[in-house]
């Protein structure tokens, strides 16, 4: 099996990096030209991937291809690209619906997938739309792989993932308050993010008993916890929160 990626940014590193960690088989992986250091630091670090500046000979040569761009370069690129019909094509995209990737690409073998960065290390969620057998088991080897059939129901799954970077600015903040403190920098990154990998961890381990529940287990009558969520939730933080998730679903909607 020969892999191809029309876009070589951060994701197109992550899922690269957790393929090599897999057990998958194939026999060589071919990227774009298109970000020059990630390109180049991948060949450096893995034999099997070549570098191509034509992102048609990328799709011609591959047997799987990953479009990891963003809409705007989607847009304009896609139409004036050749895919053979029974080409497998995994668009990452956020914002291209199926139909007008069918009609961007004359392929009709698309599946639409949202990968995050923690699948470098093969782990976290993995949505799949529509349901796919090889899809499914591909990256099976990389995460937790969920099936949805309805393409609302990605946008809702795409529009939560538009958390990552909020997320790690609430680490960054929390160690950067630390250091102001007078802690060590380093061990202020360390401790931060051991503490949100490990409450992370204990939700998973206990999602039988519901996240619901887990808010109030961790919370003592007039403690520490308890206080820090009455100011947050006096402060809105979390109205603003769902309220940011539905303008960010609002726009997944809008997309074509």
């Amino acid at each position: 099996m020969k892999l191809g990626f029309i876009g070589s940014g951060k994701i197109t590193s992550s899922i690269i990096y957790g393929i090599f960690k897999s057990s998958l088989r194939f026999n060589e992986i071919y990227i774009s030209y298109r970000n020059r250091n990630i390109s180049k630091n991948l060949k450096k670090k893995f034999k099997s991937i070549k570098i191509l500046k034509d992102n048609q000979i990328i799709i011609n040569k591959s047997d799987v291809i990953f479009l990891a761009i963003t809409p705007d370069t989607g847009s304009k690129i896609l139409k004036n690209l050749n895919f053979k019909p029974n080409k497998k094509i995994i668009s990452l995209i956020s914002t291209i619906k199926l139909n007008t990737l069918k009609k961007l690409t004359s392929s009709k073998n698309i599946i639409r997938v949202i990968p995050l960065p923690p699948i470098e290390t093969k782990q976290g969620p993995v949505i799949i739309f529509p349901p796919n057998k090889f899809t499914k088991q591909f990256f099976s080897h990389l995460g937790s792989v969920i099936e949805v059939k309805n393409e609302k129901v990605l946008n809702n799954f795409w529009s939560t993932s538009a958390l990552m970077a909020s997320y790690y600015e609430l680490l960054n903040v929390s160690a950067n308050w630390l250091t102001q403190k007078g802690i060590n920098k380093n061990k202020a990154v360390n401790y931060i993010t051991e503490l949100f990998y490990g409450l992370s961890r204990d939700a998973l381990n206990k999602k039988e008993i519901g996240l619901k529940k887990l808010v109030e287990i961790s919370q003592t009558p007039k403690g520490i916890n308890e206080q820090a969520l009455r100011e947050l939730r006096r402060s809105n933080f979390y109205i603003k929160l769902k309220n940011t998730l539905n303008n960010i679903y609002k726009r997944m909607s809008k997309a074509k």
